[in-house]
Protein backbone atom coordinates (compact mmCIF):
# COMPACT_ATOMS: atom_id res chain seq x y z
CA UNK A 1 0.00 0.00 0.00
CA UNK A 2 1.34 3.43 -0.96
CA UNK A 3 1.71 6.14 1.65
CA UNK A 4 -1.17 8.57 1.85
CA UNK A 5 -0.68 12.10 0.58
CA UNK A 6 -0.79 14.95 3.12
CA UNK A 7 -0.74 18.72 3.23
CA UNK A 8 2.82 19.87 3.79
CA UNK A 9 1.88 22.78 6.05
CA UNK A 10 -0.92 24.16 8.17
CA UNK A 11 -1.14 27.27 5.99
CA UNK A 12 -1.50 25.05 2.90
CA UNK A 13 -4.42 23.25 4.55
CA UNK A 14 -6.08 26.50 5.67
CA UNK A 15 -5.76 28.06 2.20
CA UNK A 16 -7.14 24.91 0.53
CA UNK A 17 -10.06 24.68 2.99
CA UNK A 18 -10.72 28.41 2.68
CA UNK A 19 -10.56 28.06 -1.10
CA UNK A 20 -13.21 25.37 -0.92
CA UNK A 21 -15.61 27.65 0.95
CA UNK A 22 -14.68 30.86 -0.89
CA UNK A 23 -16.34 30.22 -4.21
CA UNK A 24 -19.38 31.50 -6.03
CA UNK A 25 -21.14 31.69 -2.66
CA UNK A 26 -18.85 34.47 -1.45
CA UNK A 27 -18.28 36.44 -4.65
CA UNK A 28 -21.42 35.83 -6.72
CA UNK A 29 -24.21 34.92 -4.28
CA UNK A 30 -23.25 37.02 -1.23
CA UNK A 31 -23.39 40.41 -3.02
CA UNK A 32 -26.77 39.80 -4.60
CA UNK A 33 -28.21 38.30 -1.40
CA UNK A 34 -26.98 41.32 0.58
CA UNK A 35 -28.19 43.64 -2.17
CA UNK A 36 -31.73 42.26 -2.13
CA UNK A 37 -31.98 41.99 1.67
CA UNK A 38 -31.05 45.45 2.90
CA UNK A 39 -27.26 45.25 2.98
CA UNK A 40 -25.92 45.98 6.47
CA UNK A 41 -28.41 44.03 8.60
CA UNK A 42 -28.10 40.98 6.35
CA UNK A 43 -24.29 41.23 6.57
CA UNK A 44 -24.35 41.49 10.38
CA UNK A 45 -26.62 38.45 10.67
CA UNK A 46 -24.46 36.57 8.14
CA UNK A 47 -21.33 37.14 10.26
CA UNK A 48 -23.06 36.05 13.48
CA UNK A 49 -24.55 32.95 11.83
CA UNK A 50 -21.18 31.99 10.32
CA UNK A 51 -19.45 31.95 13.71
CA UNK A 52 -22.22 30.55 15.90
CA UNK A 53 -23.92 28.05 13.56
CA UNK A 54 -21.68 27.25 10.58
CA UNK A 55 -18.33 27.22 12.39
CA UNK A 56 -19.27 24.47 14.92
CA UNK A 57 -20.21 22.14 12.04
CA UNK A 58 -16.98 23.03 10.22
CA UNK A 59 -15.00 22.13 13.36
CA UNK A 60 -16.95 18.85 13.57
CA UNK A 61 -15.98 17.96 9.98
CA UNK A 62 -12.33 18.81 10.67
CA UNK A 63 -12.47 16.65 13.81
CA UNK A 64 -13.95 13.62 12.04
CA UNK A 65 -11.55 13.88 9.10
CA UNK A 66 -8.34 14.38 11.02
CA UNK A 67 -9.22 11.65 13.52
CA UNK A 68 -9.97 9.19 10.73
CA UNK A 69 -7.02 9.99 8.42
CA UNK A 70 -9.01 8.26 5.66
CA UNK A 71 -11.62 9.13 3.06
CA UNK A 72 -15.07 10.11 4.37
CA UNK A 73 -16.64 6.65 3.99
CA UNK A 74 -13.75 4.75 5.61
CA UNK A 75 -13.43 7.35 8.40
CA UNK A 76 -17.01 6.74 9.50
CA UNK A 77 -16.70 2.96 9.08
CA UNK A 78 -13.63 2.83 11.33
CA UNK A 79 -14.90 5.32 13.91
CA UNK A 80 -18.39 3.80 14.08
CA UNK A 81 -17.94 0.11 13.14
CA UNK A 82 -21.11 -1.75 12.32
CA UNK A 83 -23.16 1.46 12.23
CA UNK A 84 -24.65 3.15 9.13
CA UNK A 85 -22.87 6.49 9.73
CA UNK A 86 -20.62 5.76 6.72
CA UNK A 87 -23.63 6.62 4.53
CA UNK A 88 -22.80 10.26 5.30
CA UNK A 89 -19.64 9.79 3.25
CA UNK A 90 -21.44 8.21 0.30
CA UNK A 91 -24.16 10.85 0.46
CA UNK A 92 -21.56 13.62 0.57
CA UNK A 93 -19.81 12.18 -2.48
CA UNK A 94 -23.06 12.05 -4.49
CA UNK A 95 -24.14 15.57 -3.45
CA UNK A 96 -20.65 16.99 -4.15
CA UNK A 97 -20.67 15.40 -7.60
CA UNK A 98 -24.12 16.82 -8.36
CA UNK A 99 -23.09 20.27 -7.12
CA UNK A 100 -19.99 20.17 -9.32
CA UNK A 101 -22.13 19.12 -12.30
CA UNK A 102 -23.97 22.47 -12.30
CA UNK A 103 -21.18 24.46 -10.63
CA UNK A 104 -19.00 23.66 -13.65
CA UNK A 105 -21.69 25.22 -15.85
CA UNK A 106 -21.30 28.54 -14.00
CA UNK A 107 -17.52 28.06 -14.11
CA UNK A 108 -17.91 27.81 -17.87
CA UNK A 109 -19.85 31.09 -18.00
CA UNK A 110 -16.96 32.73 -16.12
CA UNK A 111 -14.50 31.35 -18.69
CA UNK A 112 -16.71 32.77 -21.46
CA UNK A 113 -16.70 36.21 -19.85
CA UNK A 114 -12.97 36.07 -19.13
CA UNK A 115 -12.23 35.03 -22.72
CA UNK A 116 -14.30 37.91 -24.09
CA UNK A 117 -12.64 40.32 -21.67
CA UNK A 118 -9.12 39.21 -22.62
CA UNK A 119 -9.89 39.47 -26.34
CA UNK A 120 -11.74 42.80 -26.04
CA UNK A 121 -15.00 41.31 -27.33
CA UNK A 122 -17.10 42.98 -24.65
CA UNK A 123 -17.20 46.06 -26.88
CA UNK A 124 -19.31 44.18 -29.43
CA UNK A 125 -22.14 43.85 -26.91
CA UNK A 126 -22.85 47.60 -27.19
CA UNK A 127 -23.54 47.72 -23.47
CA UNK A 128 -26.43 45.25 -23.67
CA UNK A 129 -25.06 42.80 -21.14
CA UNK A 130 -28.44 41.17 -20.42
CA UNK A 131 -28.58 39.99 -24.05
CA UNK A 132 -24.91 38.95 -23.93
CA UNK A 133 -25.50 36.83 -20.82
CA UNK A 134 -28.63 35.32 -22.35
CA UNK A 135 -26.76 34.45 -25.56
CA UNK A 136 -23.91 32.78 -23.63
CA UNK A 137 -26.08 30.58 -21.43
CA UNK A 138 -28.53 29.65 -24.21
CA UNK A 139 -25.93 28.69 -26.83
CA UNK A 140 -25.70 24.86 -26.69
CA UNK A 141 -22.26 24.70 -28.28
CA UNK A 142 -20.64 27.41 -26.15
CA UNK A 143 -22.31 26.32 -22.89
CA UNK A 144 -21.09 22.72 -23.19
CA UNK A 145 -17.61 23.58 -24.51
CA UNK A 146 -16.80 26.02 -21.70
CA UNK A 147 -18.29 23.67 -19.10
CA UNK A 148 -15.94 20.99 -20.45
CA UNK A 149 -12.94 23.35 -20.30
CA UNK A 150 -13.72 24.21 -16.69
CA UNK A 151 -13.98 20.51 -15.77
CA UNK A 152 -10.72 19.85 -17.61
CA UNK A 153 -8.97 22.48 -15.46
CA UNK A 154 -10.46 20.94 -12.30
CA UNK A 155 -9.41 17.41 -13.26
CA UNK A 156 -5.83 18.42 -14.11
CA UNK A 157 -5.36 20.03 -10.67
CA UNK A 158 -6.93 17.16 -8.67
CA UNK A 159 -5.08 14.48 -10.63
CA UNK A 160 -1.77 16.08 -9.53
CA UNK A 161 -2.52 15.17 -5.90
CA UNK A 162 -2.76 17.00 -2.58
CA UNK A 163 0.75 18.52 -2.46
CA UNK A 164 1.37 18.95 -6.18
CA UNK A 165 -2.17 19.88 -7.20
CA UNK A 166 -4.63 21.12 -4.58
CA UNK A 167 -2.20 22.64 -2.05
CA UNK A 168 0.07 24.15 -4.71
CA UNK A 169 -2.87 25.69 -6.58
CA UNK A 170 -4.49 27.06 -3.42
CA UNK A 171 -1.29 28.57 -2.04
CA UNK A 172 -0.82 30.81 -5.07
CA UNK A 173 -4.45 31.38 -6.08
CA UNK A 174 -5.68 32.46 -2.64
CA UNK A 175 -3.02 35.17 -1.98
CA UNK A 176 -3.59 36.50 -5.52
CA UNK A 177 -7.31 36.51 -4.77
CA UNK A 178 -6.71 38.84 -1.81
CA UNK A 179 -4.28 41.08 -3.70
CA UNK A 180 -6.57 41.48 -6.72
CA UNK A 181 -9.51 42.17 -4.45
CA UNK A 182 -7.63 44.93 -2.63
CA UNK A 183 -6.81 46.55 -5.99
CA UNK A 184 -10.46 46.45 -7.05
CA UNK A 185 -11.70 47.70 -3.67
CA UNK A 186 -9.35 50.71 -3.85
CA UNK A 187 -10.57 51.48 -7.38
CA UNK A 188 -14.21 51.17 -6.36
CA UNK A 189 -13.84 53.30 -3.23
CA UNK A 190 -12.19 56.16 -5.15
CA UNK A 191 -15.30 56.72 -7.30
CA UNK A 192 -17.45 59.78 -6.66
CA UNK A 193 -20.46 58.69 -4.64
CA UNK A 194 -18.85 55.44 -3.51
CA UNK A 195 -19.60 56.15 0.15
CA UNK A 196 -23.29 55.45 -0.47
CA UNK A 197 -22.31 51.86 -1.19
CA UNK A 198 -20.19 51.71 1.98
CA UNK A 199 -23.12 53.06 4.03
CA UNK A 200 -25.38 50.45 2.45
CA UNK A 201 -23.01 47.76 3.74
CA UNK A 202 -22.17 49.09 7.19
CA UNK A 203 -24.87 51.51 8.40
CA UNK A 204 -27.77 49.34 9.62
CA UNK A 205 -31.28 49.79 8.29
CA UNK A 206 -33.10 48.07 11.12
CA UNK A 207 -36.32 47.78 9.11
CA UNK A 208 -34.74 44.68 7.53
CA UNK A 209 -34.25 43.00 10.92
CA UNK A 210 -36.89 40.29 10.58
CA UNK A 211 -37.27 36.52 10.39
CA UNK A 212 -36.96 36.39 6.60
CA UNK A 213 -33.63 38.26 6.56
CA UNK A 214 -32.35 36.06 9.39
CA UNK A 215 -33.23 32.86 7.55
CA UNK A 216 -31.57 34.04 4.34
CA UNK A 217 -28.43 35.12 6.24
CA UNK A 218 -28.41 31.78 8.05
CA UNK A 219 -28.63 29.88 4.77
CA UNK A 220 -25.89 32.00 3.18
CA UNK A 221 -23.55 31.53 6.17
CA UNK A 222 -24.17 27.83 6.28
CA UNK A 223 -23.73 27.04 2.61
CA UNK A 224 -20.79 29.40 2.06
CA UNK A 225 -18.64 27.26 4.38
CA UNK A 226 -19.07 24.11 2.23
CA UNK A 227 -20.26 22.04 5.19
CA UNK A 228 -22.62 19.11 4.91
CA UNK A 229 -21.04 17.26 1.97
CA UNK A 230 -17.97 15.84 3.78
CA UNK A 231 -15.57 17.95 1.70
CA UNK A 232 -13.98 19.31 4.85
CA UNK A 233 -13.81 15.80 6.34
CA UNK A 234 -11.84 14.80 3.25
CA UNK A 235 -9.46 17.78 3.44
CA UNK A 236 -8.89 17.34 7.19
CA UNK A 237 -8.00 13.68 6.63
CA UNK A 238 -4.82 14.91 4.89
CA UNK A 239 -3.89 16.97 7.97
CA UNK A 240 -1.30 15.84 10.50
CA UNK A 241 -2.77 14.86 13.88
CA UNK A 242 -0.44 17.36 15.55
CA UNK A 243 -2.24 20.33 13.98
CA UNK A 244 -4.88 22.20 15.99
CA UNK A 245 -8.17 22.23 14.15
CA UNK A 246 -10.05 24.86 16.17
CA UNK A 247 -7.82 27.73 15.10
CA UNK A 248 -7.74 26.45 11.51
CA UNK A 249 -11.55 26.42 11.37
CA UNK A 250 -11.75 29.96 12.77
CA UNK A 251 -9.22 31.10 10.14
CA UNK A 252 -11.25 29.50 7.33
CA UNK A 253 -14.52 31.06 8.55
CA UNK A 254 -12.83 34.45 8.96
CA UNK A 255 -11.31 34.36 5.47
CA UNK A 256 -14.72 33.48 4.03
CA UNK A 257 -16.27 36.51 5.73
CA UNK A 258 -13.41 38.81 4.66
CA UNK A 259 -13.66 37.77 1.00
CA UNK A 260 -17.45 38.19 1.09
CA UNK A 261 -17.05 41.71 2.50
CA UNK A 262 -14.36 42.56 -0.05
CA UNK A 263 -16.69 41.38 -2.84
CA UNK A 264 -19.31 43.73 -1.45
CA UNK A 265 -16.80 46.59 -1.28
CA UNK A 266 -15.91 46.04 -4.94
CA UNK A 267 -19.50 45.91 -6.14
CA UNK A 268 -21.72 48.16 -4.01
CA UNK A 269 -19.68 51.41 -4.05
CA UNK A 270 -19.36 51.13 -7.85
CA UNK A 271 -23.05 50.27 -8.26
CA UNK A 272 -24.18 53.27 -6.20
CA UNK A 273 -21.58 55.64 -7.68
CA UNK A 274 -22.72 54.92 -11.23
CA UNK A 275 -26.44 55.17 -10.57
CA UNK A 276 -27.51 51.53 -10.35
CA UNK A 277 -29.46 49.86 -7.54
CA UNK A 278 -28.07 46.96 -5.50
CA UNK A 279 -31.16 44.75 -5.68
CA UNK A 280 -30.42 43.26 -9.10
CA UNK A 281 -30.43 39.63 -7.96
CA UNK A 282 -28.32 36.87 -9.57
CA UNK A 283 -27.53 39.04 -12.60
CA UNK A 284 -25.56 41.51 -10.45
CA UNK A 285 -22.17 40.02 -11.38
CA UNK A 286 -22.84 38.95 -14.97
CA UNK A 287 -25.06 41.82 -16.18
CA UNK A 288 -24.72 44.87 -13.91
CA UNK A 289 -21.00 44.64 -13.09
CA UNK A 290 -19.76 44.73 -16.72
CA UNK A 291 -22.00 47.77 -17.30
CA UNK A 292 -20.49 49.41 -14.20
CA UNK A 293 -16.88 48.74 -15.24
CA UNK A 294 -17.62 49.93 -18.77
CA UNK A 295 -18.03 53.45 -17.39
CA UNK A 296 -14.68 53.50 -15.58
CA UNK A 297 -11.27 54.53 -16.90
CA UNK A 298 -9.37 51.28 -17.57
CA UNK A 299 -12.68 49.52 -16.88
CA UNK A 300 -11.80 46.65 -19.22
CA UNK A 301 -8.66 45.90 -17.20
CA UNK A 302 -10.53 45.94 -13.89
CA UNK A 303 -13.30 43.76 -15.31
CA UNK A 304 -10.70 41.23 -16.49
CA UNK A 305 -9.13 41.21 -13.02
CA UNK A 306 -12.57 40.61 -11.47
CA UNK A 307 -13.31 37.60 -13.67
CA UNK A 308 -9.82 36.18 -13.00
CA UNK A 309 -10.71 36.49 -9.30
CA UNK A 310 -14.04 34.80 -9.82
CA UNK A 311 -12.35 31.99 -11.77
CA UNK A 312 -9.78 31.47 -8.99
CA UNK A 313 -12.51 31.27 -6.35
CA UNK A 314 -14.62 28.91 -8.45
CA UNK A 315 -11.70 26.58 -9.20
CA UNK A 316 -10.58 26.32 -5.56
CA UNK A 317 -14.15 25.22 -4.74
CA UNK A 318 -14.54 22.82 -7.66
CA UNK A 319 -11.32 20.93 -6.86
CA UNK A 320 -12.58 20.24 -3.33
CA UNK A 321 -15.81 18.75 -4.71
CA UNK A 322 -13.99 16.49 -7.14
CA UNK A 323 -11.49 15.54 -4.42
CA UNK A 324 -14.11 13.88 -2.18
CA UNK A 325 -15.21 11.74 -5.14
CA UNK A 326 -11.61 10.79 -5.93
CA UNK A 327 -10.65 10.16 -2.29
CA UNK A 328 -13.52 7.71 -1.73
CA UNK A 329 -13.00 5.95 -5.08
CA UNK A 330 -9.26 5.35 -4.64
CA UNK A 331 -9.45 4.30 -0.97
CA UNK A 332 -5.99 3.12 0.10
CA UNK A 333 -4.63 3.01 -3.46
CA UNK A 334 -3.42 6.56 -4.18
CA UNK A 335 -1.61 5.34 -7.30
CA UNK A 336 -5.07 5.28 -8.95
CA UNK A 337 -5.60 9.01 -8.40
CA UNK A 338 -5.01 10.20 -11.97
CA UNK A 339 -7.18 7.52 -13.53
CA UNK A 340 -10.04 8.06 -11.08
CA UNK A 341 -9.81 11.87 -11.36
CA UNK A 342 -10.27 11.63 -15.14
CA UNK A 343 -13.07 9.05 -14.92
CA UNK A 344 -14.86 11.02 -12.18
CA UNK A 345 -14.41 14.29 -14.04
CA UNK A 346 -15.80 12.87 -17.29
CA UNK A 347 -18.83 11.36 -15.54
CA UNK A 348 -19.59 14.63 -13.72
CA UNK A 349 -19.17 16.55 -16.99
CA UNK A 350 -21.69 14.26 -18.71
CA UNK A 351 -24.13 14.55 -15.79
CA UNK A 352 -23.80 18.35 -16.02
CA UNK A 353 -24.58 18.62 -19.74
CA UNK A 354 -28.38 18.78 -19.19
CA UNK A 355 -27.82 21.65 -16.72
CA UNK A 356 -25.64 23.43 -19.30
CA UNK A 357 -28.39 23.05 -21.90
CA UNK A 358 -31.26 23.97 -19.55
CA UNK A 359 -31.19 27.64 -20.63
CA UNK A 360 -31.23 26.74 -24.32
CA UNK A 361 -32.50 23.65 -26.13
CA UNK A 362 -33.70 22.02 -22.86
CA UNK A 363 -35.32 25.18 -21.50
CA UNK A 364 -38.80 23.63 -21.82
CA UNK A 365 -37.85 20.61 -19.69
CA UNK A 366 -39.09 21.19 -16.15
CA UNK A 367 -38.77 19.14 -12.94
CA UNK A 368 -41.11 20.36 -10.19
CA UNK A 369 -41.57 23.55 -12.23
CA UNK A 370 -37.81 24.15 -12.29
CA UNK A 371 -35.24 24.04 -15.06
CA UNK A 372 -32.80 21.13 -14.85
CA UNK A 373 -30.09 23.51 -13.58
CA UNK A 374 -32.36 24.97 -10.90
CA UNK A 375 -33.66 21.55 -9.85
CA UNK A 376 -30.15 20.14 -9.28
CA UNK A 377 -29.30 23.33 -7.38
CA UNK A 378 -32.46 22.95 -5.26
CA UNK A 379 -31.88 19.23 -4.63
CA UNK A 380 -28.30 19.72 -3.40
CA UNK A 381 -28.53 23.04 -1.55
CA UNK A 382 -32.00 22.77 -0.01
CA UNK A 383 -32.12 19.03 0.72
CA UNK A 384 -28.75 17.26 0.42
CA UNK A 385 -26.46 19.69 2.26
CA UNK A 386 -28.75 20.34 5.28
CA UNK A 387 -29.36 16.61 5.81
CA UNK A 388 -25.62 15.92 5.60
CA UNK A 389 -24.76 18.74 8.00
CA UNK A 390 -27.45 17.65 10.48
CA UNK A 391 -26.10 14.09 10.54
CA UNK A 392 -22.50 15.34 10.93
CA UNK A 393 -23.49 17.60 13.85
CA UNK A 394 -25.37 14.71 15.52
CA UNK A 395 -22.41 12.35 15.02
CA UNK A 396 -19.90 14.81 16.50
CA UNK A 397 -22.25 16.06 19.22
CA UNK A 398 -23.79 12.78 20.36
CA UNK A 399 -21.94 9.74 18.99
CA UNK A 400 -18.51 10.99 20.03
CA UNK A 401 -18.00 10.90 23.77
CA UNK A 402 -17.17 14.19 25.42
CA UNK A 403 -13.65 12.93 26.16
CA UNK A 404 -13.01 12.07 22.49
CA UNK A 405 -14.24 15.48 21.37
CA UNK A 406 -12.17 17.30 23.99
CA UNK A 407 -9.04 15.38 22.98
CA UNK A 408 -9.59 16.00 19.26
CA UNK A 409 -10.35 19.69 19.61
CA UNK A 410 -7.39 20.18 22.01
CA UNK A 411 -8.43 23.71 22.88
CA UNK A 412 -9.12 25.74 26.00
CA UNK A 413 -11.96 24.58 28.23
CA UNK A 414 -13.94 27.71 27.37
CA UNK A 415 -13.69 27.17 23.61
CA UNK A 416 -14.51 23.48 23.93
CA UNK A 417 -17.57 24.13 26.12
CA UNK A 418 -18.89 26.77 23.71
CA UNK A 419 -18.39 24.43 20.74
CA UNK A 420 -20.00 21.52 22.60
CA UNK A 421 -23.16 23.49 23.39
CA UNK A 422 -23.38 24.88 19.85
CA UNK A 423 -22.87 21.53 18.08
CA UNK A 424 -25.37 19.68 20.29
CA UNK A 425 -28.15 22.24 20.50
CA UNK A 426 -27.77 25.39 18.39
CA UNK A 427 -26.47 24.12 15.03
CA UNK A 428 -28.89 21.16 14.71
CA UNK A 429 -31.91 23.37 15.41
CA UNK A 430 -30.68 25.99 12.93
CA UNK A 431 -30.07 23.30 10.28
CA UNK A 432 -33.59 21.93 10.73
CA UNK A 433 -34.96 25.47 10.30
CA UNK A 434 -32.91 25.90 7.10
CA UNK A 435 -34.14 22.54 5.83
CA UNK A 436 -37.81 23.28 6.51
CA UNK A 437 -37.49 26.73 4.96
CA UNK A 438 -35.66 25.19 1.99
CA UNK A 439 -38.30 22.56 1.17
CA UNK A 440 -41.35 24.80 1.70
CA UNK A 441 -41.43 25.74 -2.03
CA UNK A 442 -42.27 22.09 -2.77
CA UNK A 443 -45.60 22.47 -1.00
CA UNK A 444 -46.70 25.73 -2.57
Amino acid sequence: MSSRDQFTSKIGFILAAAGSSIGLGAIWKFPYMAGTNGGSVFILLFILCTFFIGLPVLIAEFMIGRRGQKDAVTSFKEQAPGKPWYLIGWGGMIIAGLILSFYSVVGGWILSYLGRSLTFHFNSSNGNYADLFSNIISSPFEAVIVQGLFMLLTVVIVSAGIKGGIEKTSTWMMPLLFIFFIVLVIRSLTLDGAMEGVKFMFVPDWSYLNAETFLKALGQAFFSLSVGIAVMITYASYLSKSEKIGNSAINVASMNIIISLLAGLVIFPAVFALGYTPDQGPGLVFIILPAVFEQLPLGGLFLTIFFVLLLFATVTSSISMLEIVVAIAIGDKPEKRKKIAWIGGIIIFIVGIPSALSFGILSDVKILDRSIFDFVDFLTNNIGMPIGALLISIFAGYYYTKDISRKELASSSLMFNIWYILIRYVSPIAIVIIFIQGILPLFK
